[in-house]
């Protein structure tokens, strides 16, 4: 099949919000006690990189109370948080952009939420 002659837009260079539900119970399951809560601040990172495509990832004070509340062993299951890219005004930057993650209480719970765009104002 011939290639197609589309020009290819780079979506990484918008400035978007987006609320998720990350599944920390699968990402934590089988780590030792001791290292639960350091994990799941890792892996709420690593979803950040592949869900905005920026390397540099920022977690907001309140998200890592948040993990943290329940100690180092009692991860929450699932957490809600808003990633939003946003513009690196550093000149000396490295990346044009970067993630900033933030917490989003759920008095419900996040089981069954669905993701989505939050228009910025």
């Amino acid at each position: 099949m011939a290639p197609k002659n589309t020009q290819k837009r780079s979506t990484l260079a918008d400035v978007v919000t987006r609320e998720y539900t990350i599944h920390l119970h699968k990402l934590v399951h089988g780590r030792s006690f001791k290292k639960r809560t350091p994990h799941a601040i890792k892996a709420v990172k690593e979803f950040a990189v592949k869900a905005m495509g920026t390397p540099d990832v920022r977690i907001d004070t309140g998200l890592n109370k948040a993990l943290w509340a329940r100690g180092v062993r009692n991860v929450p299951h699932r957490i809600r948080v808003r990633i939003a890219r946003k513009r690196n005004d550093d000149e000396d930057a490295v990346h044009k952009l970067y993630s900033y993650v933030t917490f989003v209480p759920t008095p419900n719970g996040a089981k069954g939420l669905e993701t989505v765009v939050v228009d910025d104002e």
